[in-house]
Formats: C-alpha cells, sequence, structure tokens
C-alpha cells in the first residue's frame, strides 16, 4: 500500500508553532512514528506553503497512491483550486486537521474542499494521521 501525505501552509513549523493548538512534536518526526506503526505502508512526505505545488503534488500522486492523507492549512477554507484537484484524481483523499477546526475561529468552520474528500478527522491532534491511515485497511 501507497500512502501520501501532504500538508499545507505553516505545517512545517509544527513542534514550534503554537504548541497549545498543535502539540511540540515536529511532523518529520512523527512521519517516522507513523513508518514504525505501519511497516507494511509505503508513507511518502510532501509540505508545502504554496497553493500551486500542493495541486502539482495531488496531481502526481492522484493516480498512482492508494491513498492521500491532505491537511491543507489555511487553503482548506479558502482554495477552490485544491478542491477542484482532488476532484480530478482518482486517488481517495482524507482532510486531516490537527485541531478542532469547529472550535476555532468562524472562518474556519468552512471546509470548501470536504465535499472532494471521503471523509475528515478533525481535532485529534497529530493521532488523525493514524487513524486515516487506518481507514484505508478497511
Amino acid at each position: 500500500m501507497k500512502i501520501g501525505i501532504i500538508n499545507g501552509p505553516n505545517l512545517n513549523l509544527l513542534g514550534v508553532r503554537e504548541p497549545e493548538v498543535y502539540g511540540s512534536q515536529r511532523f518529520e518526526e512523527y512521519i517516522h512514528q507513523l513508518k514504525v506503526m505501519f511497516p507494511s505502508v509505503n508513507i511518502e512526505y510532501f509540505q508545502s506553503n504554496i497553493e500551486g505545488e500542493i495541486i502539482d503534488c495531488l496531481h502526481k500522486w492522484g493516480f498512482t497512491k492508494s491513498g492521500i492523507l491532505l491537511n491543507a492549512g489555511g487553503y482548506t477554507h479558502t482554495s477552490v483550486a485544491i478542491s477542484d484537484a482532488i476532484a480530478a484524481i482518482t486517488t481517495p483523499v482524507v482532510e486531516v486537521h490537527i485541531s478542532n477546526i469547529y472550535k476555532r475561529e468562524e472562518f474556519r468552520h468552512k471546509s470548501i474542499i470536504s465535499k472532494e474528500c471521503v471523509g475528515m478527522i478533525s481535532g485529534l491532534g497529530l493521532k488523525g494521521y493514524a487513524l486515516a491511515i487506518s481507514y484505508f485497511f478497511e
């Protein structure tokens, strides 16, 4: 099984950025833990602060992976283009958010990309990524 994880803007600062919201673990450390938890899964990781690069990655992986986990960060609430890219690919996408977007500012309560995803995990911290990978074992 091949799983791609795409993290959007500002998620390169995990472990440093607002630890009370996002925790204190860097994502690179967590990726290692995911690979230990799921040894039979080939996990590939991509992070970008640039919308077009996220779209390019969706296009690249969208016909070859078993699944994609996407935390689009702030683009979740603004990017019609990312939503269109998810709609254009055949690989199923699970939307993942570290924080509970419904406990945050009102503008974060609306996800433009959700309608194109098979599901969403929100508010369970980094554990949401492991839960999303588990979905693809069903």
